[in-house]
């Protein structure tokens, strides 16, 4: 039987918090008796990332991991384990849990009531951060935001929270079109759910800010802008028109459980 629920989990050399986090996502989904699969995508990580991953795989068929091949970006690792999970509903969540798994129900009950897919966001409502960013990436996020409704039309909040959840006709539709492999790929799946008139509800949820993160402002803040105007290109283009056909990269899998093989 498929799992109602697929957790996609990507993880860069996440060998200091990842075995916290699964810790906690498994222990939530035995908790709360979700017919479920958690996905962790190793994406080409240099330390003991997959090792992790395989030792809790060992103890707990729910959790499987997924190997890129070598390190290609978020996007890229987002978009593999969403188009091998096998969910009705698939999630993704960022390895540093900034949105705690205990949020996923906010989500879920939004596409329950009617959209397809359901996005944690940090600035509708201020008051659930737990601990904000710093200053100058607030600024940032801010001014990013807005480049994003004057390009690209999104009328988001926040499109940047690493905490959102589709139902199946969305992922199968739109992430075979995506396009960008690292940061900036969050506006890229939005633009293609407004393309294809999907329902997208933000949803506010807890979010802390992790002093951890790897996103250089002004390195792929530049990159990220550049990518907003890559995706009003391939839309003027046509890049995105077309029957989408599902295209997810073969991976290896925990040997004896369930799931795509290489």
């Amino acid at each position: 039987m498929e799992p109602t629920y697929s957790i996609v989990i990507p993880a860069y050399n996440e060998g200091t918090r990842l075995g916290a986090t699964l810790e906690k996502v498994l222990a939530y989904v035995h908790a709360q008796a979700w017919e479920a699969e958690v996905i962790v995508v190793n994406d080409g990580s240099r330390d003991n990332t997959a090792d992790i991953v395989r030792s809790f795989a060992a103890k707990d068929p729910v959790l499987r991991l997924v190997e890129n091949p070598g390190n290609r970006g978020k996007g890229y690792s987002v978009r593999n384990g969403m188009l091998n999970a096998r969910g009705r509903i698939v999630l993704f969540s960022d390895a540093d849990l900034s949105s705690p798994i205990e949020e996923a129900p906010k989500l879920f009950q939004a596409l329950e009531g009617g959209a397809d897919i359901a996005i944690g966001s940090r600035w509708l409502r201020a008051e659930t951060q737990t601990q904000r960013q710093p200053l100058h990436r607030q600024i940032f996020g801010r001014i990013f935001n807005l480049l994003l409704r004057l390009t690209l039309g999104l009328q988001f909040a926040d499109t940047q929270c690493g905490f959102k959840a589709f139902k199946q006709s969305a992922v199968q539709t739109i992430f075979p079109l995506q396009r960008i492999e690292r940061w900036g790929f969050d506006p890229e799946i939005l633009f293609l759910a407004r393309k294809f008139s999907f329902k997208v509800k933000e949803v506010p949820v807890a979010w802390g800010h992790s002093g951890e993160t790897r996103i250089n402002p002004l390195v792929d803040g530049l990159r990220m802008v550049r990518e907003i105007l890559h995706i009003r290109w391939w839309d003027l283009t046509g890049k995105y028109d077309g029957d989408p056909q599902p295209t997810a990269q073969p991976v290896k899998t925990v040997p004896g459980h369930r799931g795509p093989q290489a």
